[in-house]
Formats: structure tokens, sequence, C-alpha cells
């Protein structure tokens, strides 16, 4: 009675619970909200966590904090590694929606990478439900992602979507909004600003954090030779000098960067492979025709598409949204209930 009462007084939302971003997505409102997936954690003196900022307030704080405060991503490899964490930062964007009301208990459908554990899943309903949802329902991200992307997963077809996220990439054959075959690969946005991190510092001597790694990524990354019409790029960076201690500024290319990401990139598109090699034959026949769809945060890499295009010898695209894909599929789904029956998880 209590939930069929508070639900009268709530907005349905839709979450993207990503391991480098949380996107909101709002029943009759669309995304409200797109913040880095960062908590900062302050130690009290009696030794108790006390959240004192999230998302962009968080991010801003990272390798910037005091020793009583750290700032923390809660979510590892696309899955909860803080659970209480976790809990706080859900609260945090149920309320932030709801205008900050606490007298809310919204129905929440949230996209989890496939191929989790049971385990996993129960840590994510919990920490939903004790955060304040009144009902959980999970998807798995390549069928949001393809929802989101447009592609006609009810049909009886093969539709081929690869997800890279912050902390994992999702490569998915979806027919008949069910998921054929699958490949699931602990890389992502994340490790191609650590494999940035680790080559400025072996190749330069320099020691530069996650946020300029990131914002190298943004600016010069790279996956293929002709990903810039204009050719080699440069681009100034600031750091610690390894050998004697201080700032200092250098210029690197986008070529190196290219070289950088090689390895971890090689990797997505690895898992592209294996997936096409276990796809049955007639759903292969319709990728042919179709083409792959990219989506997630690191579709946005310059030249990704052009070197699976070249790895697989089929069309390659990137989603029109590839950053919000996921959290407009699942908003779809939270609009149209026949489809959520259709993709629900257990």
């Amino acid at each position: 009675m209590f939930n069929a009462l508070f639900g009268m007084f709530s907005k349905d939302i839709a979450i993207d619970l990503g391991t480098a971003n949380t996107l909101l997505y709002v029943k009759g409102r669309g995304i409200v909200s797109n913040e880095p997936s960062v908590v900062a954690v302050a130690t009290t003196r009696s030794g108790n966590q006390k959240v004192v900022a999230v998302g962009h307030e968080a991010k801003e704080m990272l390798g910037k904090t005091p020793g009583e405060i750290r700032a923390v991503r809660p979510l590892k490899d696309g899955v909860i590694a803080d659970f209480a964490v976790t809990e706080a930062m859900l609260r945090y964007f149920i309320q932030k929606a709801h205008n900050r009301s606490t007298f809310v208990k919204p129905r929440m459908v949230i996209c989890i990478p496939s191929g989790v554990t049971v385990v996993e899943k129960r840590a994510v309903r919990e920490s939903a439900e004790n955060a304040g949802a009144s009902e959980v329902y999970l998807i798995e991200e390549p069928l949001a992602a393809a929802i989101g992307a447009n592609l006609p997963i009810t049909e009886p077809s093969g539709n081929m979507i690869v997800d890279i996220g912050g902390g994992t990439t999702e490569v998915a054959v979806i027919s008949l909004a069910g998921i054929v075959t699958a490949e699931s690969v602990k890389v992502g946005g994340d490790k191609w600003d650590d494999a940035i991190v680790h080559h400025v510092r072996k190749r330069h001597n320099l020691i530069i954090g996650e946020r300029t790694a990131e914002r190298i990524k943004m600016s010069i990354g790279n996956a293929h030779g002709d990903a810039f019409p204009e050719g080699v790029v440069e681009m100034s960076i600031k750091g610690r000098d390894l050998t004697v201690g201080i700032p200092k500024e250098i210029t690197i290319t986008s070529d190196e960067i290219r070289e950088a990401l090689e390895e971890s990139v090689g990797l997505v598109v690895e898992a592209v492979l294996m997936t096409l090699e276990k796809t049955p034959p007639e759903l292969a026949a319709d990728i042919v025709d179709k083409g792959i769809v990219l989506a997630g945060g690191g579709a946005q890499l310059r030249g990704l598409d052009m070197l699976l295009s070249e790895q697989t010898g089929l069309p390659v695209v990137v989603a029109d949204e590839p950053l919000n894909a996921v959290a407009l599929g699942s908003g779809k789904v939270l609009e149209e209930m026949d489809l959520l029956r259709n993709v629900m998880l257990n």
C-alpha cells in the first residue's frame, strides 16, 4: 500500500550506472543528468565515512584531496566495487531527479554488463532498493545500447552492437529481443587512460594524472592512421618530471598516442572477431548487410570505426548519440512496459 502511495508522487527512473559516468533518464522528461561516477568521501574523527561530494564536484577533486578526503569510483569494470558508496551515489541521483525531495520511491530500470554473476546482480538491486527504489528491473547493457541506437532488436534478424564504456566493452549479436552471442572484456575508456599514463611516464619520464590522460585521449586519441585528415596532431601537456621531481611541459603527438592505445584497442577488435566467429550463419548474413554499430563513450575514439571495418571487412557506424545510447535505450524500455517484459533479467 505504501509503495503504491509513494509511487503516486514519484517519477520512474532509468539509470545507466557506468564505471565512468552515470546517466539518469526520468520517464516523460528524458535524460536529466549525466555526471561522473565519482564520490568524494571524508573520514570523520570517529572513523565513520561521510559523503562530501558526488558527480562533477567529486571528479574535480580527483588527485587533489587532502589526507582525510578521498575521491573514489565505486564501480570497477562495470560492477559495484564499494557497496556503501554506490548506495550513497544512487541516493544523490534519485534526489536530484526529484528536485531533492526524499518523499519518493520510484521504479528503476538499471543497466548492467552482460554475463554478471548472481551476486553482482543482487548487489545492484540491493543498492538501488536501499537508495529508495520501490521496484528494480535489470537489463543488459548491450540490449539497452541497441534499443538506444534504434536497432530493430525485436525482429528475427541479426543486429550487432559494440558498447564501449569506461570499464568494459560489451559486444553482442541480438535477435528477437535477446542476446544470441556475446563477449564482454574488461577494457574501456579507463584502460585507455591508464595506457596513456604509462606511455607518457615510460617515453617522456613525465608523471601525469588520470584527468590529464583523459584530456589527451579526447583531444588526440586515435586508433587509425587516417583518423585525423590533417595528419599528425600535436598537444602540449604538463606533469611532474620523474627524474628531478619538478613540474614540466612537453609536446606529444597523435601517432604516439595511437601506439600507446594499440594493445588495449586490439582487445576490443579481438572481442568483436570472437563474437562474429560464434554468430549463427543466418544472423551473420544479416550483419553483412547491416554492419556493426558502435555505442558508448569509447565509440568516440577517432578512427576506431575505420580500424574495425578494416579488421572485419564489414561496414561500421557510430550511433547518433553514442554516449547516451544506453540511457536512451533503458529510458525507452521504461516508457514501453511491453518492451521491458521482453528484455528484463530475472
